[in-house]
C-alpha cells in the first residue's frame, strides 16, 4: 500500500489511507456486497443455508421463500406472492435491482414453468 499521489504526507511516509467503504472494481468488493447484502437477508429473518452460502431461506407462518445468488444475478421464489412483492420492494428499498420477470434461464439452465412444477433442461 501507498498514498495515493496528491496526498502523500512527508511527515508520514509509511501511513496510508483507511477506506470506510469499499471501492467498486476492489478485489474485495464483491466479498463486501455479499456481506451488506447478507446482512439484509439476515435482518429480513433469512436463514444462511449451511450447504451452500449463496441460499438464504425465509420459512415462517407457513410462508417459504429462497433467495438464491449467483455473482450479480439473484433469484427469487417462494409460496406467497404478497410476501415476495413486499420482500422485493424492501430489497428495492436498500439496492439497486431490477426485476427481470418470470424465470426462464438461471446460470445456463432453461426453466419451463407447468402445471404440476418446473421442468429444468
Amino acid at each position: 500500500m501507498a498514498q495515493p499521489r496528491g496526498f502523500i504526507d512527508a511527515q508520514l511516509l509509511h501511513h496510508v489511507c483507511r477506506l470506510c467503504k469499499a471501492i467498486y472494481g476492489l478485489k474485495q468488493a464483491p466479498r463486501a456486497w455479499y456481506n451488506e447484502l447478507a446482512t439484509f437477508l439476515i435482518s429480513q429473518q433469512f436463514v444462511n443455508s449451511k450447504a451452500d452460502t449463496s441460499l438464504f431461506i425465509y420459512n415462517h407462518d407457513g410462508i417459504i421463500a429462497y433467495f438464491l445468488i449467483d455473482v450479480d444475478d439473484l433469484l427469487l421464489t417462494g409460496n406467497n406472492g404478497r410476501f415476495l412483492s413486499s420482500f422485493i420492494t424492501a430489497l428495492s428499498s436498500r439496492f439497486s435491482v431490477k426485476d427481470m420477470g418470470s424465470l426462464h434461464y438461471f446460470l445456463g439452465v432453461e426453466v419451463l414453468p407447468t402445471s404440476t412444477g418446473l421442468i429444468l433442461s
